[in-house]
């Protein structure tokens, strides 16, 4: 397990066409804090989406492979999970 960790927003929806909306919406400069609050169906969309820090290995699979590798400070997805679709932006890497 890698000691790796991150922080940052991420929300997640159960359908793929609303997550490449949101995805477009954000590309478009709409606030992910605003959007996460309103479209996210994870319990962390009432704090804008934050799930704060964690370390590599602590989350589902294709969503932490996505955080760990996806680039820094820009939205990206859709990533799929069981759990639905997920926006991610991570604001850093320690």
């Amino acid at each position: 397990m890698s000691w790796q960790k991150r922080s940052g927003p991420a929300y997640l929806v159960k359908e793929e066409k609303l997550a490449l909306e949101i995805l477009a919406k954000l590309e478009r400069g709409v606030s992910f804090d605003h959007l996460a609050k309103r479209y996210s169906k994870c319990p962390s969309g009432r704090n804008g989406g934050d799930l704060g820090e964690f370390q590599q290995g602590a989350m589902v699979g294709p969503f932490d492979q996505a955080v760990f590798s996806c680039p820094l400070l820009k939205p990206y997805g859709p990533v799929k999970t069981k759990f639905g679709y997920h926006i991610i932006k991570v604001l850093y890497r320690r």
